[in-house]
Formats: C-alpha cells, structure tokens, sequence
C-alpha cells in the first residue's frame, strides 16, 4: 500500500526511489592492476639502464630492480586476476 498523502493531515508524501546498491564490478580493480604493471615495467626499463638516451640521473639501488620491481609487477598481476574474477561473478 502505497500512500500518496498523509492520512492525518492531508499533506503530499513524496515518492522516494531508492536505488539498488551495486557490488563491485571488478573493473577498477582491474584498471589499477593493469596500472601497476605498467608502471613496474617502465620503472624497470629505466632502472635497468636499458633507456639508453634518457638515463635517470640518481643511482638505483640494485635491491629495487631485483626484488621490489617485480614484487609490484606480480602484485599488479594479481589484482588485476582479482578484478576479471569479480567482473565474470558480477
């Protein structure tokens, strides 16, 4: 039963439209993961000295290159694995 106007003072009640909170789509996830291994790959490109014509100018530490580089890479992997398995649950 739905009320147009108030039963004791005759006032308009006004429709409200609630709208349906949807999950996650699993896009966003996939869009940063996608981002973070780009990221890791140009940051390697150029950490691992192979921009020849555009060196970066401070040293790296080798630690970044070896460990942490490919940490964010597969990190990325990850979440972007985790985004296309919400899109095909949504």
């Amino acid at each position: 039963m739905q009320l147009t106007q108030c039963p004791f003072c005759r006032e308009a009640v006004p429709q409200v439209q609630l709208s349906r909170r949807r999950g996650p789509d699993g896009r966003e996830q996939t869009r940063r993961g996608l981002l973070c291994m780009l990221l890791a790959a140009v940051v390697y490109y150029f950490a691992g000295g192979y921009g020849a014509p555009l060196r970066i100018p401070i040293e790296i530490v080798p630690a970044v290159t070896n460990y942490l580089l490919p940490l964010l890479f597969l990190s990325g992997l990850g979440l972007t694995l985790y985004g296309f398995i919400q899109k095909i649950r949504s």
